[in-house]
C-alpha cells in the first residue's frame, strides 16, 4: 500500500544569521503602533538598536553637511 499520510513539516530553526530576522518579524508583526513595535524591539535587542540609530544618525550628519546655504 501507498503511504497515504501526509509529510511532515520542518519548521526552520534560527541560527545566528536569521536570527535578527526573525526577531523583526517577531516585534514588527501585528496591530500595534510603530512606536510600541520599535519599543519592544529595542527592549529585546539594546545593541542591535544602538548600531541601527548610530547609521542613522551618521547618514543624518552626512546628509546636512552636504547641504548648501
Amino acid at each position: 500500500m501507498a503511504d497515504t499520510t501526509e509529510p511532515k513539516v520542518q519548521i526552520p530553526t534560527s541560527n545566528d544569521k536569521t536570527g535578527l530576522t526573525d526577531a523583526f518579524r517577531t516585534h514588527f508583526s501585528g496591530d500595534a503602533p510603530l512606536t510600541e513595535k520599535a519599543k519592544s524591539f529595542a527592549k529585546a535587542r539594546p545593541w542591535t538598536s544602538a548600531a541601527f540609530l548610530g547609521v542613522a544618525a551618521v547618514a543624518v550628519l552626512n546628509t546636512l553637511r552636504g547641504a548648501k546655504r
